[in-house]
């Protein structure tokens, strides 16, 4: 399943791990997601939310 917010659609960011003796490898970093019962165009729906989103009230829960 995408790493996507479905409020938001902040996605994860990539970059590299680099080690104590400068060996580079690819990594990302995941958004922090929570499966959130939300009100959507009038009924309930299970929506996976990034945690800011849901901090900043972007979602009514229901």
């Amino acid at each position: 399943m995408a790493q996507i917010c479905q409020v938001c659609g902040k996605g994860p960011q990539f970059g590299n791990n680099i080690s104590h003796a400068h060996n580079i490898s690819r990594r990302r970093w995941n958004v922090n997601l929570r499966p959130v019962k939300a009100k959507v165009e009038g009924g309930a729906k299970r929506i996976r939310v990034c945690t800011r989103c849901i901090k900043a009230g972007k979602i009514v829960k229901a």
